[in-house]
């Protein structure tokens, strides 16, 4: 695997200095850095700071290869590689095969407003994604980087979304997959994944059991890219495009509220980071916004913590339908606490009730099937705009982060036929129906 240190010049938004690479073409990535202790590490397959331990991500110099703006972004293609400038991705990531997910509907929530007593709100639809969730957006990130850095085979440990993305994200790009998943995962999901025809392992126990067993694989196999643990960093900045994504469709300009379902934590902060960045190019204007965590209460570390004032998250065992929530030690936790804190949002969960209802909510009303994250997501912001909590006269944008029909048994007990009749109008009509 190729690493090395990367020179670059003093001027972050010259275009005309000419840059001098020794390491791995990642783009705008230039460095990683530690979120903990500041310390700077080369770009490679690293994770955790060699200083403190804490967890690494990517630094950019954004603009030095060539400027980034509204113009260029609009004329790229219809997916994440529109904002290729702006990603630790190699300058020919459009053209090796991939699932190109990404500039998914950003659909206006006229009816769910209206029930919700809204006056302005929006649903980040990412079930329209290759594998029907957003986890396409990382996996695609992850994969582009790991090639770039000498791996040969794509890994996670998963509870199902990113399972189904890296399988398929595998089989696309002609590499080997190797995907972990807990054995209890809904079969839709299990399904989903063995399609593509890796190698798909059931571990006993819970989604942080099987996170245990793919760090300890992923110590033993150097060439395994495992998408979440040693190229994590990467991994993580694809959930960014959510954010650019959500401000591009409304007119290259930030929402006034957003809210998001937290398992690991990242996307939350990433899309937070997302803002931020766009802010500092000058592609947004730099206005306030609020940023919402959502749960379940099966699983709701995040959510605990931030009740009780605490700035660390203590560990849970998940008992929730909501398994593609189910992280019950959030790697991400302590920096969604911060997140939220620092733009005046706060972090809420609902019950396994409420999240039926979230998805039902949503389906009547706008055509969407939501998974249990999507419930998690409405049902939240309906409680919070109960609470007094969440301003209903504010521009809003929550996240469906995933498809219903992989989590039909969330549903299955409440949503039937109506009525089982003869195959006669008259029997129809007799029932009542007409």
């Amino acid at each position: 695997m190729t690493s090395g240190a990367v020179t670059t010049p003093t001027a972050a938004t010259s275009p005309t200095v000419a840059i001098t690479r020794s390491g791995p073409d990642l783009g705008p990535a230039r460095h990683l850095t530690c979120r903990e202790c500041g310390a700077t590490t080369e770009l490679g397959p690293f994770y955790a700071c060699g200083e403190c331990f804490g967890p690494l991500e990517v630094a950019y110099e954004f603009g030095a290869d060539q400027p980034v703006t509204r113009a260029s972004i609009e004329a790229g293609p219809q997916n994440i590689w529109r904002y290729q400038g702006l990603l630790p991705v190699p300058s020919t990531v459009r053209d090796v095969p991939n699932l190109e997910p990404g500039c998914t509907p950003l659909v206006p929530a006229h009816n769910l407003a209206k029930a919700l007593g809204m006056r302005a709100l929006w649903v980040k639809d990412d079930s329209a994604n290759p594998t029907h969730s957003f986890k396409d957006r990382v996996v695609a990130v992850a994969l582009a980087a790991a090639r770039e850095l000498g791996f040969t085979t794509l890994a996670c440990p998963s509870t199902g979304n990113l399972a189904n993305a890296t399988a398929a994200a595998a089989a696309r790009a002609g590499i080997r997959s190797v995907v972990l998943v807990p054995a209890d995962l809904e079969q839709q999901k299990i399904v989903a994944t063995a399609v593509y025809g890796g190698t798909l392992v059931a571990v006993e126990g819970t989604y942080d059991d099987v996170n245990r067993v793919a760090s300890e694989l992923a110590g033993e196999h150097e060439d395994w890219a495992f998408v979440n643990v040693n190229v994590r960093p990467y991994y993580a900045e694809g959930s960014k495009t959510l954010g650019y994504e959500v401000a591009e469709g409304l007119g290259w300009r930030l929402p006034e509220q957003v809210v998001i379902p937290v398992a690991s934590g990242s996307q939350l902060t990433k899309v937070d980071k997302a803002f931020r960045e766009l802010v500092s190019l000058g592609l947004v204007d730099d206005s306030p916004y609020k940023i919402f965590g959502a749960q379940a209460t099966g699983c709701s570390p995040v959510s605990a913590a931030f009740k009780a004032g605490y700035d660390v998250v203590r560990p849970v065992r998940p008992d929730t339908i909501a398994k593609s929530l189910a992280i019950g030690n959030p790697a991400d936790g302590p920096y969604v606490l911060d997140t939220c804190r620092r733009t005046g949002g706060l972090v809420e969960d609902v019950t396994d009730e409420e999240i039926v209802e979230g998805i039902r909510l949503l389906a009547r009303t706008e055509g969407i099937f939501a998974e249990t994250a999507g419930g998690v997501t409405v049902a939240t912001l309906a409680k919070l705009l109960a609470a007094g909590k969440l301003d209903p006269d504010a521009d809003t944008v929550v996240f469906n982060t995933g498809e219903g029909l992989k989590t039909l048994d969330a549903v299955s007990s409440v949503v039937r036929p109506g009525a089982t009749i003869p195959a006669s109008a008259a029997a129809f009509e007799a029932a009542g129906l007409g």
